[in-house]
């Protein structure tokens, strides 16, 4: 089963938590996953446009990253008679570096007792404001995967990948889930993601967040993600990407 993942929350220990971003992970079922952290407010407005979104500068992303993810039981490094959820992501793009291929984030896992839908992540990772790697916690609230206009469909994911002979990555993944979608592309130093939200009342998707100019294949997989089969091609621009899930 797939997952809507809104992090409430990071705390860099012993510091306060705080949340400066909006985050949100759509991870499918066999594991694909986009994982956008934008710097607030996430929507810009100008002049007499009080409904127009605009593209973001790069400056207000915080972090985009892409790959595939996994989870086990292991014992408990407190208590090794107990077991606790331990989950990976293995990075596949990453908008902070180009050669992300061996990064492997760790985390351990807890449901939150008082509230079903949250999880707390710990784990020590490198604190971007310091450049110290740091103890932190997170705290994640998983959000109901809604049906939208088209009926049956629950999850479709497109992948690009192009890298060059010279070492330029040129890779994308675009993950659908629900009542979500979101894309991250990055060509060389180039970075391009998106996120679009389907608005009930409005019976349309709206975008929430864009951040670069390549061209994504966001109208596919949303408004036609209907008609497509796993494997077909889909050319955006001057890149094809491919169905590699659908639900």
């Amino acid at each position: 089963m797939g997952d809507i993942s809104v992090r409430e929350y990071i705390r860099w220990l012993p510091a306060d938590p705080s949340e400066p971003t909006s985050t949100i992970v759509l991870t499918t079922p066999k594991r694909l996953f986009v994982d956008l952290r934008v710097l607030k407010p996430t929507v810009q407005k100008h002049g007499d446009d009080a409904g127009g979104d605009v593209t973001l500068p790069l400056s207000r992303l915080d972090w985009a990253i892409a790959g595939t993810s996994s989870s086990a039981l292991v014992p408990s490094r407190g208590d090794p008679s107990q077991q606790i959820r331990h989950g990976k992501w293995a990075h596949w793009i990453n908008s902070r570096r180009p050669d992300c291929d061996q990064i492997v984030d760790e985390g351990d896992m807890f449901d939150v007792p008082s509230d079903p839908s949250l999880t707390l992540e710990t784990g020590r990772m490198l604190n971007p404001a310091t450049g110290v790697e740091t103890d932190y916690e997170e705290v994640w609230r998983s959000e109901p995967i809604e049906d939208v206009f088209e009926g049956g469909l629950t999850c479709l994911a497109l992948r690009m990948e192009n890298d060059t002979e010279a070492g330029k990555v040129r890779r994308g993944l675009l993950v659908r889930l629900g009542q979500y979608c979101q894309a991250f592309a990055r060509d060389g130093d180039s970075i391009t993601v998106e996120r679009l939200k389907w608005d009930a009342e409005q019976q349309r998707w709206v975008t929430q967040v864009r951040i670069g100019d390549q061209p994504l294949p966001t109208e596919v997989a949303t408004y036609f993600a209907h008609e497509t089969t796993l494997d077909d091609e889909v050319k955006v621009g001057d890149t094809v990407w491919k169905v590699v899930e659908k639900a």
